[in-house]
């Protein structure tokens, strides 16, 4: 199974704003996507609530894993961004 490695990159970990927009994006796919930290998970990546659980901070390392590379590459660059950056800031 596809998985990467991704190091959380929102200032505030993954709460409630960047969750939510990865959800969104994980369930924009028809495969399962997961999500996992070195203590907590398997959680279901398009649910902002699961998400949450994970309890990641910033700088965090996330595994992502689905049978669809595609989306774990997606999903784990989400992970990467800095989802609270103000829209248009670079």
């Amino acid at each position: 199974m596809p998985s990467r490695t991704a190091v959380v990159g929102s200032a505030v970990g993954l709460h409630a704003r960047p969750a939510t927009i990865i959800a969104e994006a994980a369930a924009r796919y028809p495969e399962t996507i997961t999500l996992r930290t070195r203590d907590k998970g398997p959680v279901d990546a398009a649910s902002a609530l699961l998400i949450m659980t994970l309890g990641a901070d910033q700088g965090a390392t996330v595994t992502v894993e689905s049978e669809n590379a595609e989306a774990v590459e997606a999903i784990a660059a989400l992970i990467e961004s800095d989802l609270d950056a103000p829209e248009g800031a670079a």
